[in-house]
């Protein structure tokens, strides 16, 4: 097998110890999409990253935001640049930011004060089941307070990490189409979490609508968070479609780690990821493995 650089282009690190993350700390913990997280619900330090990866050629990473508290999510972007600048890694942050609340700007601004910010994050996910959604209601994507918060990127230079389930990639379309100088990146290979007929065909054809957008690209990612006993066989199609829809130039493989961990080690994640694409040009590869990830995060 190949050693071909990575970027990890997401992740996430926790100190439970220090901060609050409701998803994590609330008891009982809350039904989540990921399963049971009792495993991970521990803190996550970059030492354990670091140890989890140490089979990989790993060489950069970008760190996501984590679930931390909402009342204060620029505390979180402060503590991991205090450990980038200590360790090197992360190497880009993505923050969290409620593009909705009426105190974004000044979250904003507090984030961009640190120097390895690249965007922002507002997890957006509906889902009629309770068990799976993220918010309490389906049209943030088109809300007026929303959109202009999501206005204020574009001023700051930063871009967006979009995590939406298949039913909402035509609002993002949308979105995407009247903000072309944002950079929007698909979270989760498009949580493809219905995967009866129809909510495939429901995938492919959103993938197809936000791929038409040239500021989209996607990470490849997340398929154990929508199929908790995924092999190499089960994730291939996802891998190879999204790969087809998008364009080798606008995809990048990623870990999400640890949530994924609670399905795999990322020893296998990788080696899967390896042996999907090994057929690809050895150019196409390090654009998946690291390049993709390096030009759309800046790093």
């Amino acid at each position: 097998m190949d050693d071909l650089p990575i970027i990890d282009a997401h992740h996430h690190l926790w100190d439970l110890d220090r901060f609050p993350y409701p998803w994590l700390t609330t008891r009982p913990l809350p039904p989540s999409v990921a399963g049971n997280v009792e495993p991970i619900a521990r803190s996550y330090l970059l030492k354990d990253y670091l140890a989890d990866a140490s089979g990989q050629n790993l060489i950069k990473s970008v760190h996501v935001d984590g679930g931390f508290d909402p009342t204060r999510p620029v505390e979180e972007t402060r503590w991991l640049q205090s450990i980038a600048n200590q360790n090197g890694f992360p190497h880009g942050i993505v923050a969290r930011a409620e593009l909705h609340a009426p105190n974004v700007a000044e979250v904003l601004e507090g984030h961009c004060a640190f120097a390895n910010l690249r965007g922002i994050r507002h997890i957006v996910n509906w889902h009629s089941d309770p068990e799976k959604t993220f918010v309490a209601r389906p049209d943030l994507l088109t809300d007026a307070a929303w959109l202009r918060g999501f206005g204020l990127l574009k001023r700051h230079g930063l871009s967006f990490d979009l995590q939406i389930y298949p039913p909402q990639m035509m609002d993002a379309a949308t979105l995407a189409h009247n903000h072309p100088d944002t950079s929007i990146i698909l979270n989760h290979t498009g949580m493809p979490v219905d995967r009866d007929s129809a909510g495939l065909t429901q995938w492919r054809e959103g993938m197809r609508r936000l791929a038409g957008e040239s500021n989209v690209s996607v990470k490849i990612s997340g398929l154990g968070m929508t199929d908790w006993q995924w092999n190499e066989a089960s994730i291939r199609a996802f891998v190879l479609e999204t790969i087809d829809i998008f364009g080798v130039s606008r995809c990048m493989f990623a870990s999400n780690f640890p949530v994924d961990k609670l399905y795999s080690s990322f020893d296998h994640l990788y080696g899967s990821f390896r042996r999907i694409v090994s057929d690809f040009p050895e150019d196409e590869r390090r654009k998946l493995f690291a390049e993709n990830a390096a030009a759309i995060y800046r790093l």
